[in-house]
């Protein structure tokens, strides 16, 4: 054999050793994963196992104090029955002990498997039903009205020994069981420590192979230094990107600040466009209520006559205050909606020749009515104000000369066809002009607050902005379409509502018709409780005026005093919001004291008091005529002699 041969040979002995160690390592790790997988297998089944014995002992114990809690639960409704007398507390005491025994039925359940345990809870069970028995009679004189023996059977049964018998038992039972739960415990510790030794062991011979297997890894020196070159480089892109990430935020940060103060601006604008024009509508109102009055006072003595019409005057200029605060409360959705079934067509109709009077005779009003009886629901108000208001924006978009088109109609939308709406039935109206138009850009901010196309002091900017909050309350959408030059059409989608009944017209016009107040059959002793002087002495004037006795209080705080001065009130008038206790506080406060006394709440903003709270009392908006204030308290008396003689309040 030449040396060639013996050095190839040689080699290939070599190699062949190689290959052999490697399969011998393959087997042997193969081996140790095995032995692993089966030590770590064994020791999770032990864990589960241990860990349901765990949670078992923990059902066992939480039952038990669960069950402790509702036994004392329904012993403490049982003597609030005795000493009330409410029997939805007797039926709260047995319901809750009808539960204490379902819970010892699922505790026999569950520890059925433990020999120790079923002697406690037969021992429990026992003193159970002993203690139902003692219970169950305290009950049953109280059901009869023995009040003198129940109170005695109760006291004794607080010191009876089944009530000592049963907490034993659960204390002995729950010591038991945290027992038993130590030695799970303990022995699940003792099995992963064993299972903890065995891995200890094979992962030993797991690293002697790892050993030998890096020893034949030397070939992946070269990978590994180039894997090490590339974490580098991608080292260096992640420093890039976070400097990158670093200058993001800190534009961000910047660009939030120059938001804010670009806000605020817009605020600081916004408010002084709000100012300027509710300034310049209450100048107006204010004009013609005083110039009425200085009329009315100087024509007293010389032309009697003529007072009545300049009082006439003033009153409507107040009236127009009203009404202007009250769509600055709905814009604001304090003043709650009062909802009701409108025949749209017929609304619009109605509003003719107030829509001629408003917009003047330059004006062309075209009224159409393609809705054939379609109804929706929504406050009558608020929604003549929405379609007047449309109708004065057109005629300012005009310049007071041109053709205004009212039109309703139904159309059936798909999901978001219109805004965000759902999908339906609805009913539209529609007001449209042939005036300059808008621009894309001002149409699309047309309903927000604040914004107005008038000059400073000639608009509030709420009027669409009312309109958009008032139809979005009532689940509807606003459309609008105008080009410069073509006009403008708003159409207002409200969902459909059922039709209303037909009813036979009146012989007389009601808007002709004084609203006659019904008559009160007695004179009534009222305490009016209102922190503000002026407003109290108004309303204890008309009072009087009215032929009433009212009892002034300034102050919620002393209006318990008054009352038990006065044992003839039959009537508490009072204002909502008061500094140091609103009006549904008090009426809370006092109602079960005096539960004969009506209750009439007076208000001119409701703010954040929910309207739930008023209890179902009678609410007076002010401002509020004579008539108005009588009507609200007959109505008031009426709705307290109707609870008062309810046979479910009799009982």
């Amino acid at each position: 054999m030449t040396q060639d041969e013996v050095e190839t040979a040689a080699q290939g002995g070599g190699a062949r050793w190689r290959l052999a160690m490697l399969v011998v390592m393959g087997l042997l790790g193969a081996a140790v994963l095995v032995a692993l997988i089966v030590t770590l297998g064994n020791a999770n089944r032990q864990r589960d196992r241990a860990l349901e014995l765990q949670a078992h002992s923990y059902d066992v114990m939480i039952l038990a104090r669960t069950l402790s809690g509702t036994i004392a639960r329904s012993e403490a409704s049982l003597g609030r029955y005795v000493i009330s007398g409410d029997k939805q507390l007797g039926q709260l005491y047995f319901d809750e002990w009808l539960l204490a025994g379902t819970q010892i039925d699922r505790l026999d359940r569950i520890t059925n498997d433990n020999a120790e345990q079923q002697p406690r809870v037969d021992r429990l069970r026992a003193a159970y039903e002993s203690r139902g028995r003692e219970l169950s009679l305290t009950a049953l004189n109280t059901s009869y009205g023995k009040n003198g023996q129940a109170f005695a059977r109760y006291y004794q049964a607080r010191k009876s020994p089944t009530l000592a018998e049963i907490n034993t038992t659960l204390d002995t039972l729950i010591a038991g069981e945290r027992a038993l739960l130590d030695d799970r415990t303990a022995a699940a510790m003792g099995s992963v420590e064993r299972s903890s030794w065995v891995a200890g062991v094979l992962a030993i011979f797991g690293v002697l192979i790892v050993l030998g297997a890096i020893v034949l890894g030397w070939f992946t020196i070269r990978a590994v230094g180039d894997r090490a070159t590339a974490l580098a480089d991608a080292e260096l892109e992640r420093e890039r990107a976070d400097e990158l990430t670093t200058a993001v935020a800190a534009a961000t940060a910047e660009l939030r600040v120059q938001e804010a103060k670009l806000r605020q601006i817009q605020k600081m604008e916004a408010v002084g466009q709000l100012t300027g024009g509710i300034a310049h509508d209450f100048n107006n109102m204010l004009a013609v209520v005083l110039g009425g009055l200085e009329l009315a006072r100087r024509n007293l003595a010389s032309d009697p006559a003529s007072v009545r019409r300049h009082i006439d005057s003033a009153t409507e200029g107040a009236n127009r205050a009203a009404a202007l605060t009250r769509r600055l409360l709905a814009f604001s959705r304090e003043d709650s909606l009062k909802a009701e079934t409108i025949d749209a067509a017929a609304l619009v109709a109605g509003m003719s020749d107030l829509l001629d009077r408003t917009l003047g005779d330059a004006i062309t009003v075209i009224v159409r009515d393609d809705a054939a009886g379609g109804c929706v629901r929504a406050d009558r108000v608020q929604l003549e104000n929405a379609v007047l208001n449309l109708a004065v924006n057109a005629r300012d978009a005009m310049n007071g000369r041109g053709t205004l088109t009212v039109a309703t109609g139904t159309t059936v939308l798909a999901a978001e066809q219109v805004g965000r709406c759902a999908a339906g039935d609805y009913v539209t109206i529609t007001v449209g002009d042939d005036g300059c138009g808008m621009a894309p850009d001002v149409a699309e901010r047309v309903f927000e607050p604040f914004f107005t196309t008038k000059e400073v002091g000639k608009g509030t900017g709420l009027g669409l902005s009312q309109i958009f909050a008032l139809v979005q309350q009532l689940h509807g959408e606003v459309g609008i379409v105008s080009a410069p030059g073509e006009g403008t059409t708003v159409t207002l989608y409200l969902p459909r509502a059922a039709e209303l009944v037909a009813l036979p017209l009146p012989t007389v016009p009601i808007a002709m018709v004084e609203p006659i107040a019904p008559t009160m059959p007695e004179t009534l002793q009222i305490l009016v409780v209102e922190d503000d002087p002026r407003v109290l002495a108004a309303t204890t004037g008309a009072l009087e005026e009215i032929g009433h006795h009212p009892i002034a209080c300034d102050d919620p705080l002393a209006a318990p005093a008054l009352l038990a001065a006065n044992p003839g009130i039959g009537l508490i008038i009072s204002d909502v919001l008061m500094p140091r206790q609103t009006g549904p506080e008090l009426i809370a406060a006092l109602s079960p004291l005096y539960p004969h006394v009506a209750v009439l709440f007076v208000t001119g903003f409701a703010g954040e008091v929910n309207v739930a709270q008023f209890g179902g009392h009678e609410v007076l908006r002010k401002p509020f005529t004579l008539n108005g204030l009588e009507r609200a308290v007959v109505t008031a008396m009426a709705t307290e002699r109707r609870e008062t003689n309810h046979p479910i309040a009799a009982e």
